[in-house]
């Protein structure tokens, strides 16, 4: 079960236990103040946003065109923005350290 080290929009960090096979979305949507994901998974909501830490995004598939599209319309935007609904989680992924985007 991959680990991953999530830091939420106090500026704490955890590490979630995650299971392999999920959209990263489902472990951030079931901690205290993680992401809303209202949308559920469907990529047309981007409530879901986080920051991945750089030395992890070559380790991802880069955004399909309708992540890219959903993230270009946020105001909080980065270099290394993804959606969590969007990352599927496996062993290799274990470790992985992302940042709950603030909401918009």
């Amino acid at each position: 079960m991959p680990i991953v080290r999530v830091t939420d929009r106090d500026g704490v960090e955890r590490d979630v236990d995650a299971p392999s096979g999920v959209a990263l979305m489902e472990p951030l949507r079931d901690i205290d103040d993680g992401v809303a994901a209202i949308c559920g998974g469907m990529c047309s909501c981007a409530t879901c946003h986080v920051y991945v830490d750089p030395e992890w995004l070559a380790k991802l598939p880069p955004p399909m065109s309708d992540e890219s599209d959903m993230l270009g319309d946020l105001l909080t935007r980065r270099a290394n923005s993804r959606l969590s609904c969007q990352i599927m989680l496996n062993d290799s992924l274990s470790g992985l350290k992302v940042t709950i985007a603030p909401e918009e």
